[in-house]
């Protein structure tokens, strides 16, 4: 007669899921990104890149494997690394100013245990900004892949806005329930924030040969603009919509800017 297997044999069978971040000066958030995992992976890994705060002494509570790369390659290079230090079979990507929810938690579980081949999950980000949660802009839902099997997926190179790279014939699996995505402290967090991206972005066009021109600049700011606050109902969202809007808008503007002055604008005579 077959024995009905030992819960332990049981647990043994299913497979097994860490929570991946690459970090920078994440003290402030690290905590309560963590605290929200936990208890229910089976693996922490985290790829520092220079933190000078208290970031490495935060992971080491959570037990995480911690590692460091100080050589900034870029977002989409920097998963890839983080990636590569991985041991279970699920990966699931954090960024430490999220936090997974218990709806969101019970359905990563549930993915995990199903092991769908050839299946990516997505899930969906809802964000807290300037003292509200913002559900229009084109901001919610905000729908992202960050679970999918460790070997079977990466992130692309991107210096900046790095995707999943889709295998051959994927399925892409949307889950329910939130993840709470606490992205800007203050005004001055965002304009650093979105200062790094629009240089980041700057580089890679820089790289590929591409040029710009501030007309190019004022015509993408003001689209972002409309997109946002009218097309996407910002509108709804108050004071807070109209903000992010124009703020978003100024953001569109100054990576073409950096763009058009690196590669047009007239050098300094000697």
């Amino acid at each position: 007669m077959n024995q009905t297997p030992s819960l332990s044999q049981t647990q043994k069978q299913r497979p097994t899921l860490a929570v991946a971040l690459i970090v920078k000066n994440e003290a402030a958030n690290l905590n309560a990104c963590l605290a929200s995992v936990a208890e229910w992976v089976d693996e922490i890994v985290i790829l520092d890149s220079g933190s000078t705060d208290d970031t490495a002494q935060i992971a080491a509570q959570y037990q995480a494997k911690f590692f460091v790369n100080a050589q900034w390659p870029g977002f989409g290079p920097q998963r890839r690394l983080a990636q590569g230090y991985v041991e279970s079979d699920y990966v699931l990507w954090l960024d430490a100013d999220e936090r997974i929810t218990p709806e969101l938690k019970e359905n990563i579980l549930s993915a995990v245990s199903a092991d769908q081949p050839n299946t990516l999950y997505k899930i969906n980000r809802l964000t807290w900004v300037f003292g509200r949660y913002i559900r229009h802009c084109g901001w919610y839902p905000d729908k992202v892949v960050r679970l999918y099997r460790t070997k079977e997926a990466q992130y692309d190179d991107a210096l900046v806005h790095e995707k999943v790279e889709m295998p051959a014939g994927a399925t892409v699996v949307e889950l329910q329930g939130d993840a709470i995505h606490y992205t800007y402290n203050d005004l001055h967090h965002y304009l650093v924030k979105s200062a790094g991206y629009a240089k980041a972005w700057a580089d890679q066009r820089q790289a590929r040969g591409k040029t710009s021109s501030l007309s190019q600049g004022i015509l993408h700011a003001i689209s972002c603009f409309v997109k946002m606050y009218i097309v996407k109902a910002g509108f709804l969202d108050g004071r807070q919509g109209l903000l992010l809007s124009i703020l978003s808008a100024h953001s569109t503007f100054i990576k073409y800017a950096d763009l058009w002055i690196r590669t047009k604008a007239a050098k300094c005579p000697e």
